[in-house]
């Protein structure tokens, strides 16, 4: 039983120590990525709705 309570100890001292490395972005770059991500959904998002609107009405056509 004090095996896994020092494996756990030894987890949560390994997990701080990986946690101190991580290089975190600055607020700047945060809202800049964030903005990137929204931008791309909204232009994937109008290019999936625009070929939607296309196809739809491509095959009303041949449909009648």
């Amino acid at each position: 039983m004090k095996k896994f309570f020092s494996k756990i100890g030894k987890f949560f001292k390994d997990l701080k120590a990986e946690i101190k490395k991580v290089i975190w972005p600055t607020k700047k770059q945060l809202i800049n990525n964030t903005l990137i991500v929204i931008i791309a959904i909204l232009i994937i998002g109008a290019g999936i709705w625009i070929l939607d609107a296309l196809f739809s009405w491509g095959f009303m056509a041949l449909k009648g």
